[in-house]
């Protein structure tokens, strides 16, 4: 099923990302279960995309997330289940050739943190890191590498809202972590629910979202955030610092999830009706409307977005110069 009519212009300037001719086209669907919620991994190489499903219910009547590979290459598109041993897992991201770094939200028995997993089977993982000086992190959301190979990451509450975490011994905090030394820091603070985050394609910036308007035990607050932050990446004593916190963007239609940007810079995040985007000015310029909302999103090659619609993976075509900052392509 091809959509055409799902491109919302709210600036003239939006013309020049959808290109002349842009489409969203419905690539997988299951009824059965949420299986598009979180992540989006996008493997050039192979054509693959990894992706995490929304909480489900395991044969016990426990909670579970489960962890796909979709085969973008196959005609039809076809979407796998894997095991990679990943505890609840949430947001991810590429990391190097043949690894993937996925948020593991953790349970009552296993811990919240930041995973490898490899991107060939038998998808084997290991925990890189768990806690935040001996204390257990929340239930780690989202991820992004920065070219220095530090890994930064959000760390809200839901997981105990949601009950399947520990009472929380941290405050919901953003972290920087160097896998060479060991070293972590929370790198910063102030939110209700830290969740997407992302770099601008230079890295001076970085975007974080919080999505506090929306408890995780479903209940909504009009009176809290549902925002992206933007702070300058700066350097004292030779470290990193983020400075000059400022609101972006507060977006109109459910929260602010998963946020990425392009090589020009321009800030796509995914919220309750689709996926806004805004200049690096913080000015709307339209939305990709998909029923329903996406959570998350990544971008593929020449102008293609994958977006995680809960029941639906969806296949957005934008202008063909328009490349993710993620990857380059």
């Amino acid at each position: 099923m091809v959509q055409t009519d799902s491109f919302h212009v709210q600036d003239e300037r939006f013309h020049s990302i959808l290109g002349s001719n842009p489409v969203l086209e419905l690539l997988v669907e299951k009824s059965s279960y949420a299986f598009a919620h979180e992540a989006g991994i996008y493997i050039a190489a192979t054509k693959h995309l990894f992706i995490t499903s929304n909480k489900c219910s395991d044969s016990n009547g426990g909670p579970k997330i489960l962890i796909s590979r979709v085969d973008l290459g196959a005609n039809p598109t076809t979407c796998e289940e894997i095991s990679p041993g990943i505890p609840m897992g949430n947001g991810g991201v590429n990391w190097g050739a043949e690894h993937a770094l996925i948020c593991g939200q953790g349970n009552m028995d296993q811990p919240s943190g930041i995973y490898s997993m490899s991107t060939t089977a038998p998808y084997s993982s290991k925990l890189l890191k768990g806690d935040f000086l001996g204390r257990p992190f929340n239930s780690v959301n989202d991820v992004v590498v920065h070219s220095d190979a530090s890994i930064w990451f959000t760390d809200p509450t839901y997981g105990f809202e949601q009950g399947y975490r520990p009472k929380p011994s941290l405050p919901s905090q953003v972290y920087r972590f160097e896998p060479k030394s060991g070293n972590i820091r929370a790198i910063a603070d102030g939110f209700g629910h830290p969740n997407g985050i992302c770099f601008s394609p230079d890295e001076k910036t970085v975007y974080i979202t919080d999505t506090d308007r929306q408890n995780g035990n479903g209940t909504i607050d009009d009176r809290k955030a549902s925002s992206i932050y933007a702070f300058d990446v700066s350097t004292y004593h030779g470290e990193p610092f983020l400075t000059n916190r400022r609101l972006f963007a507060v977006t109109d239609t459910g929260i602010p999830d998963g946020i990425k940007c392009d090589l020009d810079g321009n800030v796509y995040s995914g919220c309750g009706d689709g996926i806004h985007v805004w200049t690096p000015g913080g000015v709307l310029l339209g939305r990709i409307r998909i029923d329903g909302g996406v959570a998350n999103f990544c971008f593929g090659k020449e102008g293609e977005i994958f977006a995680l619609n809960e029941h639906r993976l969806w296949r957005v075509q934008l202008g063909s110069h328009v490349k993710g900052a993620l990857l380059g392509i």
